[in-house]
């Protein structure tokens, strides 16, 4: 069973080394990690808002993977900036990862600002900077030199050299740009509304050691470009809602797209606060050649929760089984709305 469960490590490791971003902290529920996405998207959508997200995964392969976040954004606003604004951001997110417990904290700290181009569009471009914190312990491995020729011996010698050190800091910075469209600050019941996000950016502008063993690996640029829409379906109070993430690492890419279809259960009512807004949205999206992503979004007046799982496709299939992650997302929003009169108190929330 060792051997087996060993071989199962190493596959998953060659292969996460394959296909980039074991070293990136990331959710496949992307849309609701947004500052992990692009700065710039912080205070675009909400005056206040802040963001939990947990994910367990390869509990099937190895010591299963945590990965936790939480973000928060304020706009800033002054008469004098008339239709712009700026807005501050904060997050935070922890790893823990596998057999040789890879602990990673990342904190983060940003700011952006928002033109106004006309009524239905405006673009904003933000930075973002922080730190790595990785720690690393090896003396739960194993290692071929421990196999005797009939069982695994702890206590035998790995015949590895021992890391230099157990521990790395680095600085990290990034920045991005985002255009928002929005046709219409009514509500989807209303049968015109039509909203998207879309955007570049870039993260590990100037990040130090990345290595345990050298000083002078560094973590590749990562490129990120998405599509995020919120479309109303003719003839319904409904909506589809598409996206698409691509990210290039060094030689590694990573591409997830896919839609949830959303079904306004109810709009708030105009002449009293009794009525809440809800809406449920049900869909699935694909990482290619490594999981099928079903997901379930609920969102009620000023909160949303997102629950999806990772059904694993890839190469990593015999040992997985197919199981990949679980992940959960809790959403606050102070003082909700989206488009034309977003940010303003008396705006009612929009979905």
């Amino acid at each position: 069973m060792k051997t087996k469960r060993i071989l199962n490590v190493l596959a998953f490791l060659a292969i996460c080394a394959n296909i980039g971003f074991a070293q990136d902290i990331h959710f496949s529920q992307y849309a609701e990690t947004p500052t992990s996405i692009n700065p710039a998207l912080a205070g675009v959508t909400y005056n206040t808002r802040a963001i939990i997200n947990y994910k367990s995964q390869w509990s099937s392969v190895a010591n299963k993977y945590l990965t936790m976040g939480f973000s928060f954004e304020q706009t800033i606003k002054h008469k004098k900036l008339k239709g712009n604004y700026f807005a501050v951001t904060a997050n935070i997110f922890k790893d823990d990862a596998g057999d040789a417990k890879l602990k990673t904290l990342n904190p983060n700290f940003g700011l952006s600002y928002l033109q106004k181009i006309n009524k239905k569009m405006k673009i904003s471009g933000g930075l973002q900077s922080g730190f790595f914190y990785r720690t690393i312990d090896v003396s739960g491995l194993h290692w071929g030199e421990q196999f005797d020729g009939y069982a695994f011996d702890p206590n035998l010698p790995t015949g590895e050299a021992n890391a230099p050190r157990s521990s790395i800091t680095s600085f990290d910075l990034g920045g991005g740009v985002n255009l928002n469209y929005v046709q219409s600050d009514k509500f989807l019941s209303a049968k015109n509304a039509a909203k998207f996000d879309v955007g570049f950016s870039t993260y590990h502008f100037s990040l130090g050691r990345s290595s345990f063993i050298t000083t002078t690996e560094k973590l590749s640029t990562r490129y990120c470009a998405y599509f995020n829409g919120d479309f109303n379906i003719p003839n319904s109070i409904n909506a589809i809602m598409p996206s698409i993430l691509i990210m290039r690492q060094s030689s590694n890419m990573e591409i997830i797209m896919g839609a949830l279809f959303k079904f306004i259960l109810g709009d708030p009512s105009t002449y009293t606060s009794r009525k809440k807004p809800r809406a449920l949205s049900i869909g699935s999206y694909y990482r290619y050649r490594d999981a099928i992503i079903p997901t379930v979004l609920i969102q009620l007046n000023k909160y949303a929760f997102g629950v999806s799982y990772d059904i694993n496709v890839s190469a990593l299939t015999p040992a997985s089984k197919r199981y990949g992650g679980l992940e959960l997302m809790l959403r606050y929003n102070l003082f909700p709305g989206y488009g034309i009169n977003m940010g303003r108190t008396d705006t009612k929330p929009s979905y």
